[in-house]
């Protein structure tokens, strides 16, 4: 019993750490709906208060108006402290997780980096050891392990409409029918953009290709900087002997592709 409670108590606390930013914000909204709820729950009270403070004065002073915005303050204040405080804390849980969320974008954003700077130096070195036709052969045996070690079925397979070649995204590792006129036209045309506009999420290019968005693929993407878009199709075998084509990629998408619009 006692081992079973720690490790709850173990997952629980990893779950917090992992979803902080959304519990913290999620907190802070479901706080200030009720410090607005206990607000105008308040309102009544704080009006009785401020008629009884001004029967008051008007008892002791036949030429009394009305309370000045200070004295009304100082008197209807209290039934106002708790919603207050709800306030703050809410308001407190909200900033804390943007401010956790926009530290971990900051530091993926740095590791990203540096992976792909390392990966960019071991590919180079890789070609000038090997050969850039070796490496080729190599990427191929590659591709093949991936279609071998996760074979398509039909309920994963994305129809485009656009072709009914069997194609890999090595990015998203989703399977998808296209044909290969299709994917370099949608390549010339995320270049043409990325020229333009200097960046392009991963986003627009999976809606070029007529694939459904994938979570956080918003937040991915080149920049002209890096150059233009290639991809290298290694074709393999799936189940079946049917040809697989799959999208290799020359720069790999990151975080922050798109500094230049902030």
């Amino acid at each position: 019993m006692k081992e079973q409670f720690f490790k709850l108590f173990k997952n629980s606390k990893k779950y917090f750490i992992k979803h902080e930013p959304e519990i913290l914000v999620g907190i802070g909204i479901a706080g200030m709906i009720t410090s607005t709820i206990l607000a105008v729950k308040a309102t009544p009270k704080a009006l009785e208060l401020i008629n009884d403070r001004n029967k008051e004065e008007l008892k002791n002073d036949q030429n009394f108006y009305k309370l000045g915005t200070i004295e009304t303050i100082k008197t209807a204040w209290r039934p106002y402290l708790y919603p207050s405080i709800l306030s703050i804390a809410s308001i407190t849980c909200i900033i804390s997780g943007t401010t956790i969320n926009t530290k971990r974008n900051a530091a993926l954003t740095t590791a990203y980096a540096i992976t792909e700077n390392a990966f960019s130096t071991y590919k180079s070195k890789v070609i000038e050891t090997i050969g850039e036709k070796k490496e080729r052969n190599l990427r191929s045996k590659i591709s093949q392990d991936e279609v071998t070690k996760n074979p398509p079925t039909n309920s994963q397979i994305i129809l485009t409409s656009k072709g009914n070649t069997l194609c890999l995204d090595s990015i998203s590792e989703r399977y998808f029918r296209s044909d290969l006129d299709t994917i370099r036209k949608v390549i010339n045309e995320i270049n043409r953009k990325m020229m333009i506009e200097n960046y392009i999420s991963l986003d627009e290019f999976y809606y070029e290709l007529n694939m459904k968005p994938m979570k956080h693929a918003d937040r991915l993407g080149w920049e002209i900087d890096d150059g233009l878009l290639e991809v290298h199709f290694n074709t393999c075998l799936a189940e079946n002997d049917e040809p697989c084509v799959v999208l290799d990629y020359n720069i790999y998408p990151k975080y922050g592709f798109d500094i230049l619009s902030k």
